[in-house]
C-alpha cells in the first residue's frame, strides 16, 4: 500500500462483513507497520473477533499497540439491547471519543457498561466466548455450509471460506439477473438476503462481479437457515436454467 498525505488514518474489519475473512497476524503487523510509519492510526473494527465474543474459525492474534484504535461491542456477545461499544485507545484519543459520546448521546446508557467491567474483571468474558459463543456460532456455520453442499451442486456458484462472524458470502458467476433483482425475488418467496452490490463502494460499476454476490446471514434458526439456502438454490437454478434455453431457441 502507498499512502498519500490526504491518508488520516486506516481501518479494517476483523472479520470482515461481509465475507467473514480474517486478516492473518501477518497481515495485521504489516499494516499496524504501516500506521507507524505515517503516524497515523489504525482502526480495527472487532465486533466479532478475539478475545471477545471470539466468533473467529481461524488462527487469530489480539493486537495493541500505541497506533491502533480498537473497537468492541457487546451486541455479538449476545447483548444487542444494551447499546454498548467499547473503545480501546491512548488515553488523548479516548477522552476525545469521550467528549463526543458526550455531546451526541448527552446521557449515555450505563447498564452495559457496568455488566461489561464485572465480566472483564472476573475472566468470564473470555470464557463465555470461548465455550459458548464461539462453539454455538461454528456449528450454525458448519451446518449452513453442510446446505450449500446439499443444494447447490451443478450451480456455477463459489462460497469465500467462512473464517469469522456469521455471514456466508456467495458468488453466482454470471448470474442471468443482478444480484438485487434476485434479492427481490427471493424476498417474494420469503427467503432474506443482502444483495452484495452494497458491499463495493468506489469500485468500478462495469464490473459485473459487483452484482453477482448475495450475503446470507446464518444466525437465525437453523431450520429457517436450512430453508432459505434451499429456496436460494431453487431460484437460482431456474435462473440459470431459463436463461440457457433462452440463448439455446
Amino acid at each position: 500500500l502507498e499512502l498519500g498525505e490526504d491518508i488520516a488514518a486506516l481501518c479494517v474489519s476483523r472479520p470482515t462483513n461481509p465475507t467473514g475473512n480474517v486478516l492473518t497476524d501477518e497481515e495485521v503487523e504489516g499494516l499496524i507497520r504501516l500506521a507507524d510509519d505515517h503516524d497515523i492510526p489504525l482502526i480495527l473494527d472487532n465486533a466479532y473477533g478475539v478475545p471477545f465474543p471470539g466468533i473467529i474459525y481461524s488462527r487469530a492474534t489480539p493486537f495493541w499497540n500505541e497506533q491502533l484504535i480498537v473497537c468492541m461491542s457487546l451486541s455479538k456477545f449476545g447483548l444487542p439491547a444494551v447499546r454498548t461499544g467499547i473503545v480501546i485507545a491512548r488515553p488523548e484519543i479516548i477522552r476525545v471519543l469521550s467528549g463526543i459520546n458526550a455531546i451526541l448521546t448527552l446521557a449515555p446508557g450505563s447498564f452495559g457498561a457496568m455488566l461489561t467491567k464485572n465480566l472483564v474483571a472476573s475472566g468470564e468474558i473470555i470464557t463465555l466466548s470461548r465455550t459458548v459463543i464461539e462453539p454455538f456460532y461454528r456449528r450454525k456455520m458448519e451446518l449452513a455450509m453442510d446446505a450449500v453442499q446439499e443444494f447447490f451442486p451443478g450451480l456455477p456458484y463459489r462460497v469465500h471460506t467462512p473464517e469469522g462472524a456469521m455471514f456466508l458470502w456467495l458468488w453466482f458467476e454470471d448470474l442471468p439477473i443482478s444480484s438485487d433483482e434476485l434479492y427481490r425475488r427471493l424476498k417474494k418467496r420469503k427467503a432474506l438476503v443482502v444483495s452484495g452490490h452494497y458491499f463495493f463502494p468506489g469500485l468500478d460499476r462495469s464490473w459485473k462481479h459487483t452484482r453477482e454476490c448475495l450475503r446470507i446471514t446464518y444466525s437465525q434458526d437453523d431450520r429457517d437457515v436450512r430453508e432459505g439456502l434451499r429456496i436460494i438454490a431453487d431460484e437460482v437454478r431456474d435462473l440459470y436454467e431459463r436463461h440457457a434455453k433462452e440463448n439455446f431457441s
